[in-house]
């Protein structure tokens, strides 16, 4: 297809243009799936991004291309952790649909990173605006040809290719497939009926997401589960079978299995400016006490608040990390108020209000007074 044509153009252009050896930008790999680069911050006189002191030497950055590209932006990854270059990949996701197209993407983040590290920018990247000005000049002759009705049927029928499906689904179960296959054809039904929920972007990380997760071994171990809470992509239910033996709240959660329970159930919510925001996490039930768990089941966990957070970081390193810190608070299980909590759900301890409440003031208190890592004595 010509999208298709036109993606493997692009990204051979860069290939091209920034080469592994390019003395500030490097393409790493280019497929028509997703673009690796490496920017270069150490070798030119650069003074870091302004008020951050890290001075990283390099930052590597991945855009991945989803079904709909070029009519959304590619999804940029990046494990830096430095606000400025989180800045720049959240504005160009957020960027005009003229500047949806990798090259553009590409000359854009370049040009930022430069001017954030205050470095010149390379000669290259002015190739870029000939190199689109030639292809714009060729899709016009091009498309002068073509069947105008026949352009958009195509255009609005793309789908993944055989290899790229059949990726996508190896290492599933057939009942995760028959979800995430409901999953499509509800957004399909959104986008025909103009009632998209959330955004690309977030939409489309989470099915990556939830496809690493049915393809985990922790997942297929029942270490955790996974369930959409009424179908919606945006709300989870994650219930916490197990967590290291050696805690007391392992032998809690033996001994919870005799009120009929066997996990610790956690409601994960996500906003559209996922992955760029960290999704809210609570506990439902059982009531914990220690762990970290604040009142209204809110967990005190600086990676779940926006400074903390990397758009690079995975649901399951998430959810592996949130059982780690409840084991390393010493958390144990409220019998009595579990089951309180069960019987009378109106005036259960935990609720979503209150979560929230806790948590708000829990980041006006870090705020104010930083994070710190407890004594080995404290967990």
């Amino acid at each position: 297809m010509a999208c298709l044509a036109r993606l493997r153009d692009d990204t051979r252009f860069l290939e091209t243009t920034f080469p592994p050896n390019h003395r500030r930008f490097q393409i790493v790999s280019a497929t028509v799936d997703e673009v690796s680069c490496r920017f270069l911050i150490g070798g030119g006189g650069g003074a870091g991004p302004a008020g951050d002191a890290s001075n990283e030497a390099a930052v590597v950055f991945t855009a991945n291309f989803s079904e709909s590209y070029p009519q959304t932006a590619p999804i940029w990854f990046t494990e830096s952790e430095i606000s400025p270059i989180a800045a720049i990949l959240e504005r160009l996701s957020e960027t005009t649909k003229g500047n949806y197209n990798i090259c553009k993407q590409m000359r854009i983040l370049i040009t930022e990173l430069c001017r954030e590290c205050r470095l010149p920018v390379p000669d290259e990247v002015f190739r870029i605006d000939e190199y689109l000005h030639g292809k714009n000049d060729q899709m016009e002759v091009d498309s002068s040809d073509e069947d105008p009705d026949e352009f958009h049927y195509e255009m609005e029928l793309t789908e993944p290719s055989e290899t790229q499906a059949k990726e996508d689904c190896e290492g599933i179960d057939t009942e995760h497939l028959l979800t995430l296959e409901k999953l499509k054809q509800s957004q399909r039904l959104e986008f025909e009926r103009g009632s998209v929920s959330g955004s690309v972007q977030a939409t489309d990380r989470l099915m990556k997401e939830l496809r690493d997760i049915y393809r985990s071994s922790s997942f297929k171990q029942g270490i955790y589960s996974v369930e959409l809470v009424n179908d919606s992509l945006y709300e989870w239910n994650i219930k916490l079978f197990k967590v290291d033996s050696d805690s007391a709240l392992y032998n809690d959660l033996v001994a919870y299995k005799k009120d009929g329970f066997d996990h610790i159930l956690l409601n994960c919510t996500f906003k559209e400016t996922f992955p760029f925001e960290p999704p809210f996490v609570r506990i439902i039930h059982p009531v914990i006490s220690g762990g970290y768990v604040l009142a209204g089941g809110a967990i005190c966990m600086e990676l779940l608040t926006k400074h903390g957070w990397s758009s690079a970081y995975g649901l399951e390193s998430l959810i592996l990390q949130i059982a780690a810190t409840l084991v390393k608070g010493k958390a144990r299980i409220q019998f009595g108020a579990a089951k309180v909590q069960h019987k009378r759900l109106s005036t259960t301890q935990y609720s979503l209000a209150r979560a929230h409440q806790s948590f708000k003031s829990l980041i006006m208190i870090h705020e104010k007074n930083g994070w710190f890592t407890p004594p080995k004595e404290d967990g």
